[in-house]
């Protein structure tokens, strides 16, 4: 219990992340057989294929999604077209544009290819026009009109020398264009809806064209007449002649006629003989293909496992089949194995679980029948196929290798994972629920039952046998041996405790309820109920540690339940809509929660705080699953992104304490520094540690060391350009202080007085710096201005009261000694002269009223001195009654009239008095340095 703090998390950090690359459209793979191009969205994707990774991305700048793109024989010109109706030419190895113009066309660009030679580009728009490009000297060559329709197939001849071009529009008949004479040589009419895929056989005299008319038909194109029509009973997307030169008679090509396979509707692959118009090879799909329905009625609802496109890799003898599904997959010829899955677009990710002994994998539940298996190492992917409708939920038996999996089609199934291939198969089966199946659970002490909840309202417990068969040749026929009627609405969630003894469920209806699981064959039996919840609750969790339950809900709030007295123990409340999902981690002691406001949130159960929140997904987060070590997550949203997560607690706590012991060190380096007197080296110092006070603490010392001024002229001037930035910018904050501003003056005056104002403005932020120092000096200006004029009549007023109280025999000497305590080597105020006044201060003809001023602070910064200051006046001036002080430091104009002098003898004047006019003195000093380095006109010179 000692590392109990130790092991609660405080962060987690992206590790990977599996991401759509391809939304449907065009798919093309590059000459040389290593990448895959594709589209989605407003990118092109370049797929490489031995890795998985997406090694290039090509994105519009305007954003606009591209409708269609070529990418030439060579594989050096790729092409895109987009909805703002641009061609933009590319260098996609480096994903840079190198050439934009306008289509011409009026409407996007449908479809699009390369001739042989690279140099002709042929577009074909919705518009009904083709038009052709000359991509080397870029301009359009050819305007081919009398399409109907969107023309959506566009191929050129291989025989360069004919220049001919092939077409098909809505009008489902093949157009062949002379492109000398630019005419339209024939149509070619047998198809009855549009013609979907074209096949020119290697001499150029015969082609093959697919339809979704359910046929096939070989074109003699020196005639210009079909040779022969073959009926394939399945809407063809795309067709791929075999080559001639290989042996495929394991798939029953015996002659050396035109064979040709077919890809379609029905998902699977054949091949045909197209001088007996007979299939000789039909590929085995790995599971049947619909329960309870034919394969036309398959057709009819649209199969997912359909294919939309079929390209070959003749290099390699390899075949890429695109489903409808976006998933891409590449089978080895002529044996028709499985080589490679990827997929393009998960749609969305309900659900997701670790799996494997060492979590090398993860099962995914999307918006989909099939199930995907990926390895996080290669990101490469299994495809399971079993159940007929959407997969709704997933979970994993302890041991990692078994998982179960439960969907719409009402069903549960049981999978095994071999542990040396990673091949996956189903094992067992149950069918009983009378609804959709949203959850389920495994036992987590051995592999002994399962429990589904159905949005039927029932609970139902499935029991495993002692030894699951190892394929999916021998399926187990799971059956129920508790039904129970558990909820009154959806039963969301169900999770069974770590002991196997207790189950919960949480329902739509608001509530979660505790069951007895007993003995083997026994009945569930109800323990209690937990209310509480406003809405209805989404996820159940047992705690792996303590005998209490987590239960999140459609009310924004996770709550922890009592299994002793049903009671609510505490509420965690941070979500901004529904919790989905949750899971304990740290041993018990935290919670991960995710929501549908696609945050992911980490609690610490005792201080009821919200450590953490992870932000990476768009939309509700369905799955979240935490490996057995707990050092990784895996989350899941309806953003299609899956996105694994590594906690980096550790790797922070180290690089913390870290940085804790190089700061001692540096502390201490600088501690030693400023001892040795290596000023330079140690401001260097403290101003890579980034603290302002450190820095200011240097110049501190450097200023109370001998001979200060010239020390810190001579460190500040020897500093590097990106120091002294970060010492102006220091500055502009110390000089907000009034215990710093002097300090700050100091260094201010040295990078006024050797730095011109060109350079000064070079530097980063100098502007904004140095207008915030101007309004700050002005006010210390005038805080240091009204000190000297009360230090100043202080001395005014001993002076008077000396002269008043002092015997007649005393007075010449007391007045000589006051007028010598009080000279002024640099006079920093003057005696402001009003009308009437005599030069010596006094008032002509007076009223009995005497005026003086003192110290004016100018405008441009500089101060004025007059000779005529009060330790001047003459002795006749004692009997004055009435002494106005004019301030005209910081409000011109205004005056304050002093009282009737007192006539108190200057011989009661206290010590006190004595120590405050030295004070006052020492301020003034201060008063002295920070006025001359304040400089203010030439801060403001270098702003304007």
């Amino acid at each position: 219990m000692a590392k109990s703090n130790l092991q609660f998390k405080t962060n987690y950090a992206v590790s990977s992340t599996i991401e759509p690359f391809y939304k449907g459209g065009k798919v093309q793979i590059s000459k040389d057989e290593k990448f895959i191009f594709c589209t989605c969205g407003t990118r092109v994707n370049v797929l490489q294929i031995v890795t998985g990774k997406i090694v290039h991305s090509i994105e519009q700048d305007d954003q606009e999604d591209i409708t269609s793109f070529a990418l030439s024989l060579d594989d050096e010109i790729l092409v895109t077209a987009s909805k703002a109706l641009l061609l933009k030419q590319w260098d996609w190895k480096q994903a840079q544009c190198t050439r934009s113009w306008r289509a011409i066309h009026n409407v996007p660009i449908a479809s699009m290819t390369f001739d042989p030679t690279a140099t002709l580009l042929a577009t074909g728009g919705c518009d009904g026009t083709i038009k052709l490009w000359d991509v080397v000297k870029q301009y359009c060559t050819h305007n081919l009109k009398g399409s109907s329709g969107v023309v959506h197939l566009v191929e050129f001849h291989p025989d360069i020398s004919l220049l001919q071009l092939f077409s098909s529009a809505s009008d489902c008949g093949i157009r062949m264009w002379d492109l000398r004479s630019s005419q339209c040589l024939c149509v070619l009419q047998s198809h009855y809806s549009p013609v979907t895929s074209l096949a020119f056989t290697p001499d150029g005299a015969s082609m093959v064209s697919s339809g979704r008319d359910k046929i096939c038909i070989v074109w003699d194109l020196k005639s210009r007449t079909a040779r022969r029509t073959v009926p394939v009973y399945e809407a063809v997307e795309s067709v791929v002649l075999l080559p001639e030169d290989e042996d495929f008679s394991e798939v029953g090509v015996k002659t050396k006629e035109i064979h040709f396979i077919t890809a379609g509707s029905k998902g699977v692959l054949r091949v045909w003989d197209a001088s007996s118009a007979r299939c000789v090879f039909t590929q085995t799909l790995p599971s049947p293909p619909s329960a309870g329905g034919s394969e036309e009625g398959g057709e009819e609802y649209g199969d997912p496992r359909s294919l939309t496109y079929c390209l070959p890799l003749p290099s390699s003898l390899r075949l890429a089949t695109v489903t409808a599904e976006h998933n891409i997959l590449l089978y080895q010829l002529p044996s028709f194995t499985t080589q490679q899955q990827f997929v393009g677009f998960n749609d969305e990710v309900l659900d997701v679980k670790f799996l494997g002994k060492g979590d090398t994998h993860i099962v995914v539940a999307t918006n989909s029948s099939q199930l995907k298996v990926f390895d996080l190492a290669t990101s490469s992917c299994k495809i399971l196929y079993g159940h007929t409708d959407t997969v709704l939920s997933l979970d994993v038996f302890k041991k990692g290798s078994l998982f179960v999996s439960c969907a719409k089609d009402k069903s549960v199934r049981v999978w095994r994972q071999d542990p040396d291939s990673g091949q996956v198969s189903c094992v067992a089966q149950g069918c009983s629920h009378a609804n959709a199946v949203g959850s389920i659970t495994c036992s987590r002490m051995k592999e002994s039952f399962v429990v589904s909840g159905s949005q039927d309202c029932t609970i139902k417990v499935w029991d495993l046998p002692e030894t699951i068969p190892e394929t999916d040749g021998d399926m187990f026929q799971l059956t129920s041996r508790v039904t129970e009627k558990a909820h009154d609405k959806d039963v969301n969630s169900v999770a069974v405790s770590p002991n196997d003894k207790l189950l919960v469920s949480g329902s739509q209806d608001r509530l979660a309820k505790l069951w007895s699981l007993g003995a083997p064959g026994a009945d569930l039996a109800l323990l209690g109920v937990f209310r509480g919840h406003r809405r209805g609750v989404w996820c159940v969790q047992f705690s792996p540690m303590d005998q209490v339950l987590a239960s999140s809900s459609a009310d924004g709030s996770v709550k922890l339940w009592s299994l002793q007295d049903f009671s609510c123990l505490k509420t965690f409340e941070g979500h901004d809509a529904s919790v989905l999902k949750l899971i304990f981690v740290s041993r018990g002691t935290q919670l991960l929660t995710s929501g549908s406001d696609g945050l992911v949130k980490l609690w610490t159960i005792k201080t009821n705080e919200c450590v953490k929140t992870l932000d990476a997904h768009q939309d509700k987060v369905w799955g979240l699953h935490a490996t057995r070590k707990d050092d990784r997550v895996v989350t899941a949203s309806a953003d299609s992104n899956i996105t694994v997560w590594t906690d980096v607690t550790e790797v922070e706590q180290a690089e913390e304490q870290a940085k804790q012991e190089d700061q001692i060190l540096k502390k201490q380096e600088l501690s030693n520094l400023l001892h040795e007197k290596k000023y330079l080296k140690a401001l260097g110092l403290a101003i890579s540690l980034d603290q302002p006070h450190t820095v200011l603490k240097v110049i501190k010392a450097i200023r109370q060391g001998e001979d200060g001024a010239k020390q810190l002229e001579k460190t500040v001037l020897k500093l590097r350009q990106d120091q002294k930035e970060s010492m102006l910018r220091y500055c502009a904050v110390w000089n907000t202080n009034a215990r710093s501003c002097l300090d700050a003056q100091a260094v201010i005056q040295v990078m006024l007085t050797h730095l011109s104002p060109e350079e000064l403005l070079q530097y980063q932020g100098a502007r904004a710096h140095l207008e915030g120092l101007i309004p700050y000096t002005e006010r210390h200006m005038q805080r240091i201005g009204r000190l000297l004029q009360a230090s100043m009549f202080l001395d005014y007023m001993w002076q008077k009261m000396r002269v008043t109280g002092a015997p007649a025999s005393m007075d010449s000497q007391d007045e000589e000694m006051d007028t010598a305590s009080l000279q002024v080597p640099h006079p920093l105020f003057m005696i402001d002269k009003r009308p009437g006044e005599g030069g010596d201060g006094t008032k002509e003809q007076g009223d009995g009223e005497e005026r003086w001023n003192e110290g004016v602070v100018e405008e441009d910064g500089g101060l004025e001195e007059d000779t005529n200051c009060p330790a001047n006046m003459e002795e006749e001036e004692e009997d004055d009654d009435e002494v106005s002080i004019t301030r005209k430091a910081s409000v011109r104009g205004q005056r304050e009239e002093n009282g009737q002098n007192g006539k108190e003898n200057g011989n009661h004047h206290s010590g006190s008095e004595e120590s405050s006019r030295e004070e006052d003195r020492g301020d003034q000093t201060e008063a002295k340095i920070l006025l001359s380095a304040a400089s203010l006109p030439p801060l403001q010179a270098i702003i304007s």
